[in-house]
């Protein structure tokens, strides 16, 4: 998978979990950046990708995701 379809498939996520198909994501893009990305949003994020990518996330690598791009790397990295 390239990273271009991994941002493709993130987006899908972010836009579906936020209601908000307007959403266009970069890799800089952070909690600061979309309205209701809290706690509880970052763990339906964590979620939805695993599931999206069938891969396991560990609670550890969680708190190192800063940012979209962090995201797209980890998924990445575990395909």
């Amino acid at each position: 998978m390239t990273k271009t379809e991994i941002y493709e498939a993130l987006t899908v996520i972010f836009r579906d979990l936020f209601m908000d198909d307007d959403i266009i994501l970069k890799s800089d893009m952070s909690a600061d950046d979309v309205d209701g990305w809290d706690s509880g949003a970052n763990l339906n994020i964590i979620a939805a990708v695993e599931q999206r990518f069938q891969i396991k996330v560990r609670t550890m690598e969680i708190a190192q995701l800063m940012n979209v791009g962090d995201i797209a790397k980890m998924v990445e990295s575990k395909l």
